[in-house]
Order: C-alpha cells, then structure tokens, then sequence
C-alpha cells in the first residue's frame, strides 16, 4: 500500500493538469499573465495555512537556493508553454513540452550518477511512438519551426531540468515547505517579467478571473502538491514518462469541451502510449530472454497443475 500512494498521487496530478491547455488555448488572459496569476493566487491559498499550522520549515541555505532555483525553472516552463499554447496549436505545444522524458533521460545518463533504467528506454521509444499515433503522422510534416515550435521545445527542456532538481531538494524539505518557496520564487519572477514586458495584470472578464482561480487551485496547488509527494518516492525519469498520460486526458476533455475530434488512430495511439508508461513500472529489466524464461515456467507450472 506504501508503493501505490506515491502512483495515485502522481495520477490525481496527472487528471489535475490535463485540463490546463484547455484553460489556456480559450485565451481569456495573456500567456505570461496566466502564469503570474497561477503562481499568485496559490501561494496567496497556500502561504496562509502552512504558516497557521506551523508546517513550513526555513531549510537550510544550500536547499534554499536551490528551491528557489526550482521556482524560477517551474515558472519559466509555465511562461514559455503557455506562449507556445496560444501562438500555435495546442496538440503541438502540448506534444513538444512532453518530450521532457527524453531530455531527462539523456541528462541523467550524460551528467548524474543515476542511469535510466532499461526499462526507461523501452518505455519512452513505445510511448514516444504511441503519443505519434496520437497527434497523427502527417503533423510531423506540417511542424512550423517558428518562435512558437522552440518556445514548446525550451518548456520541455526546462521542465526536465526542474523535475530532477526538484527531486534533489524534495530529499531534504517537505512538500509543503518547498512548495511556498518555489512559488514565492515563480511569483516574483514572474511579476518581474510582466512588469518589464508591460503585460496588463487587470481588465479580465468574470470568466477570465475564474479561469485563473482553477488553474491556480487545480493546475497548480492540487496537481503539484500530489506531483512533488511522487516526486520524494519515485524515480524522475518515470515522472516524467508518466506524464505523457496528460496527453490522453487532454485529446479528451479538448474532444468534450473544444470539439475536437478522436479518431481511431489517436485511440490507438493512446492505448500505446500508456502501455510505454506501464512498461516503465516494471521492475524486472525487460528483454526477449527474460519473456522466453517467464513464458517457459508459466508452462511448466499449468503443466504441474494439470498432473
């Protein structure tokens, strides 16, 4: 039971940040000020209870920093994908963002001590295939390599760098702890950023408001709080594998909320896709020596039964 509330959590996370391209791509506020306003609003709902409670803990300063480091990647992610949301097509946004597992794979390999599992690679080449089937093959040939395209790109990259500093700090503070100072970070940042870019922080509709107070309390408090839990019990590059799930759910409530359609192309894809995410929750190493070996003893043990 240990093992699995880590899984749930991620997967409430997963369901809570699906909706977001959706909240994002009906253009209700600016890109950059949708993401202040995300930040803000949840610390300014967090901030208060972890003080009366007595749950915040001020870390020491070398984890301080790098929370804090951890707000300004989180919050440059959120910026730049929300851009990308809004000056392209939210299948191709949300498809280059989520080819974080690649980046955090190559990263860990190339400067960490922890090397991606077998199972890793497997998973993210079949899930990588099924999320293809997803968005269709002739969208690759229709991929506009303009500013919105390394916009997409530079959100995966920066989300990948976050998750696995995030999992560094998140060894030593707790979520709730870490979750205020990265926010307070994102949040001043991001007020910075508007500021300097003369973005309007007022002026939105009722439904502009309520839009942000969601994506506040669901998309960022709720799924980051059950994410960052997961975070502190699983490996980052499963983390990030998972996340891909958001792809699915996504091509749903779009296809309920945004008339967009599903094929059965993008049904498929999706059932592939989740199957390389499975693939990573394997905790034998997969190999044709290892399902030969498996096959042969479930023989030899219905064999036995039948005897």
């Amino acid at each position: 039971m240990t093992n699995a509330k880590p899984r749930l959590a991620l997967a409430f996370g997963i369901l809570c940040i699906s909706i977001f391209p959706i909240l994002v791509k009906v253009k209700l506020t600016p890109g950059l000020i949708s993401a202040f306003y995300r930040m803000a609003i949840a610390v300014s709902l967090l901030l208060p209870y972890v003080l009366i409670t007595q749950k915040f803990q001020l870390p020491e300063k070398k984890y301080l920093i790098l929370a804090i480091l951890c707000g300004i990647l989180f919050a440059s992610d959120v910026a730049v994908w929300n851009i990308a949301i809004q000056e392209s097509s939210a299948t191709q946004a949300s498809l280059l963002t989520n080819l974080s597992p690649l980046w955090v794979g190559i990263i860990s390999y190339v400067f960490l001590k922890t090397k991606p599992a077998t199972n890793f690679w497997i998973g993210t080449t079949v899930a990588l295939f099924g999320m293809t089937m997803l968005v269709g093959f002739q969208f690759f040939l229709k991929l506009d390599f303009d500013n919105a395209f390394i916009l997409a790109v530079l959100s995966g990259i920066l989300y990948s760098i976050y998750l696995l500093v995030s999992k560094k700090v998140l060894s030593h503070i707790d979520v709730l702890s870490f979750m205020v100072i990265s926010l307070l970070a994102s949040t001043v940042y991001l007020a910075i950023v508007c500021v300097a870019m003369k973005e309007p922080f007022s002026g939105f509709s009722d439904v502009g408001w309520l839009v942000l107070l969601i994506q506040a309390l669901v998309c960022q408090l709720m799924a980051w709080l059950s994410i960052s839990y997961a975070t502190q019990h699983m490996r980052p590059t499963r983390i990030s594998l998972s996340l891909l799930g958001q792809a699915v759910l996504t091509s749903i409530l779009a296809w309920l909320f945004l008339d967009e359609k599903i094929t059965f192309n993008m049904i498929i894809g999706g059932i592939i896709l989740l199957l390389g995410i499975r693939t990573t929750f394997y905790t034998k190493t997969l190999s044709i020596k290892n399902i030969f070996n498996k096959s042969t003893a479930n023989s030899s043990l219905a064999t036995q039964k039948k005897a």
